[in-house]
């Protein structure tokens, strides 16, 4: 590690401990910073940069993987819906719907402005 790395990582350590304190204060940033005697857009640069370096320590702890997908996780993907097949006539799909204590359920033929209409009267009401 160079000097140069070495005083990039004194700063990013010395703005973490402000931003802590910032924070454990419960006072605003604007607050905080006039209390401080900071500049607000200092703080703002820095906490950017905290950011910054955040995101490529957990870049690299992940394996040298360049997912942001936390470990243990996995991506799923789902078929487009209109390559799915089509439904046989067995399966019946419905929608159901919960509102105020009350569930409306309506196959999946009822027509939709038939059911916003109802869903409307029934918010309205409650």
């Amino acid at each position: 590690m160079n000097t140069r790395e070495i005083a990039v990582e004194y700063r990013l350590s010395h703005w973490a401990q402000i931003v802590q304190d910032r924070c454990d204060s419960g006072l605003s940033i604007k607050e905080y910073c006039e209390n401080a005697g900071i500049h607000e857009n200092a703080y703002y640069y820095w906490l950017k940069k905290l950011r910054g370096a955040a995101c490529e320590g957990l870049m690299r702890t992940q394996s040298g993987s360049t997912s942001m997908v936390p470990s243990g996780f996995a991506e799923v993907k789902l078929p487009i819906p209109s390559a799915m097949p089509p439904l046989s006539g067995t399966c019946h799909s419905q929608v159901s719907i919960e509102t105020a204590g009350l569930r409306i359920t309506a196959d999946g033929e009822y027509p939709v402005s038939k059911l916003a209409e109802l869903l409307r009267e029934v918010t309205r009401s409650c």
